[in-house]
């Protein structure tokens, strides 16, 4: 497989937020990080915005997100 990320990841296990709309949010765990995007796991994609913002819960950082992969259960996120 061809790696096309510009900066490599890092493997993490951290509970995270995804919000949407101003109302509540939906839980997720980020599977991986870097400083241009994430791996979320999710329960199912379905639903969420192609654009969202994602608060990681141990860091309390917030990222303003945009869909660039997704699969049953996983989310490819780009940080804009």
């Amino acid at each position: 497989m061809i790696e096309r990320r510009s900066t490599s990841r890092r493997r993490v296990l951290k509970g995270g937020t995804i919000e949407f709309n101003r109302a509540g949010g939906v839980s997720c765990t980020v599977r991986n990080l870097s400083d241009k995007g994430a791996c979320l796991e999710v329960a199912s994609p379905l639903g969420l915005p192609e654009s969202f913002d994602l608060m990681i819960g141990s860091d309390r950082h917030m990222h303003h997100c945009k869909v660039v992969w997704q699969t049953v259960h996983r989310i490819g996120v780009e940080f804009i």
